[in-house]
C-alpha cells in the first residue's frame, strides 16, 4: 500500500514576509553593485550600438533567454531596432537572420553557455560586433566579446544559491540602462514612442488628442454673455454636461457657468430671470487646445479639480468642450 507523500508545513505569515524582504534586498543589492561597476565599457557598448548600421540581435539560453527577449523588446520600442534569436535555433538555420551590419548581444551568467559559444565564431566571421553580458568577466564569452559588461550578482536570491534570480534581475536592469541610454542619445521623442505603441491603453493615451474626444457644435453647450441666468440653466440642462460656456459677441470664451455656480446662486436667492449670466459665471475658466493630447486634459482636470474643459482655438473662440465622461468613453482613463 502506497503512503501519501509528506507535505511540508507552509511558512507562517512572518516567515513568508521575512523571506520576501530578503529576496528583494538581495536583488536590490545586485543592482546597486552594478552601479559601482559601470565604467567606460558601458559607453563603448552604447557607441557600438549607435554606430550599428543593421539591427541589434539579442540572444540567451534559459532564464537569460527570457531576459534577452525583454531587452530586445524594450530596445525595439524605444528607437533601437532589435529582435531575439534563440541560440539553439540559430545553429539550425536562424543564424541567417544575422548580417555583418548587425550587432549581437549575448547573455549568459556563466559566460560558458554551449549554445552561444557554438555560434559566436560564426557571428564574428560574418563581421558582426559582439557585446556580452555575463557574471564572469574571465569567461570564454567575455573574452570573445568586443565589449563585455558585467551583469552578475554576488549571491542569488534562491536559498540554494542556484536558481537564476538576482543575476537575471541585474541583467534585466543593465539591459534597461542600455535601452534608455540609446533612447536619450537618439533623441527619441514621445511621438515616436506613440507610433511604436498604437495598441492598448498606452497607445490611446499617447495618440488620442483632445479633438478626438471633444464635443462640438450643439453638443458643446454655449450661451451669450447677454443672456439671463435662467437661459443659462436651460442651456446647461440641454447640453447635459453640467456646464455651459459663456461667450462674447465674437464667440470668444469669457467664462463658464456650472452646476456649482447654479447652487451658489440659488443659495443667495438671486432672481433667475433678472440676473445676468455674467454675474454668476466663473470667469477665466480652464481652457485647452484641440491639438493637445487627451492625457494633458486629464492632468489639467486632476490638478485643478475640475470636471469640464472648454476647447478653444488660437483666438480663444469656442470650438468644443469635454468632461471626464468623454475621456472615459475614449478610454484615455
Amino acid at each position: 500500500m502506497k503512503t501519501a507523500p509528506s507535505v511540508r508545513q507552509m511558512p507562517g505569515q512572518d516567515e513568508a514576509l521575512a523571506m520576501a524582504r530578503e529576496v528583494l534586498e538581495i536583488e536590490a543589492r545586485a543592482i546597486t553593485e552594478l552601479i559601482e561597476k559601470l565604467d567606460h565599457h558601458f559607453v563603448q557598448a552604447v557607441e557600438l550600438i549607435l554606430h550599428c548600421r543593421g539591427r541589434v540581435v539579442v540572444s540567451g539560453m534559459g532564464k537569460s533567454g527570457h531576459v534577452a527577449r525583454k531587452i530586445a523588446s524594450t530596445m525595439a520600442s524605444t528607437g533601437t531596432p532589435a529582435f531575439f534569436v534563440h541560440p539553439a535555433e540559430a545553429s539550425h538555420g536562424d543564424l541567417g537572420m544575422v548580417t555583418r551590419d548587425d550587432l549581437f548581444i549575448a547573455l549568459s551568467n556563466s559566460g560558458e553557455s554551449a549554445e552561444l559559444l557554438a555560434i559566436v565564431p560564426l557571428i564574428k566571421r560574418q563581421g558582426a560586433k559582439l557585446i556580452a553580458l555575463t557574471g564572469k568577466p574571465e569567461s570564454t564569452l567575455a573574452h570573445e566579446a568586443d565589449v563585455h559588461l558585467y551583469a552578475g550578482a554576488q549571491k542569488e536570491a534562491c536559498p540554494l544559491n542556484l536558481a537564476p534570480t538576482a543575476s537575471t534581475t541585474a541583467a534585466l536592469a543593465l539591459g534597461d540602462a542600455l535601452a534608455v541610454a540609446l533612447m536619450r542619445a537618439k533623441g527619441f521623442t514621445q511621438d515616436e514612442f506613440a507610433a511604436a505603441h498604437p495598441g492598448g491603453a498606452l497607445g490611446r493615451k499617447l495618440l488620442t488628442h483632445v479633438r478626438d474626444v471633444m464635443r462640438t457644435g450643439e453638443n458643446a453647450p454655449r450661451i451669450q454673455g447677454a443672456a439671463t441666468l435662467m437661459q443659462g440653466v436651460l442651456e446647461m440642462s440641454r447640453g447635459r454636461m453640467g456646464m455651459t460656456a459663456v461667450l462674447d459677441g465674437g464667440g470668444r470664451v469669457i467664462g463658464i457657468f456650472t452646476d456649482g455656480d447654479l447652487r451658489r446662486s440659488l443659495e443667495k436667492g438671486v432672481d433667475l430671470h433678472k440676473t445676468s449670466i455674467t454675474e454668476v459665471m466663473t470667469p477665466g475658466p480652464r481652457l485647452i487646445g484641440p491639438e493637445k493630447l487627451a492625457a494633458e486634459a486629464v492632468e489639467i482636470m486632476e490638478r485643478f479639480k475640475v470636471n469640464q474643459l472648454l476647447v478653444v482655438d488660437e483666438d480663444q473662440k469656442l470650438i468644443g468642450a469635454l468632461n471626464m465622461h468623454d475621456l472615459f468613453r475614449g478610454k484615455v482613463i
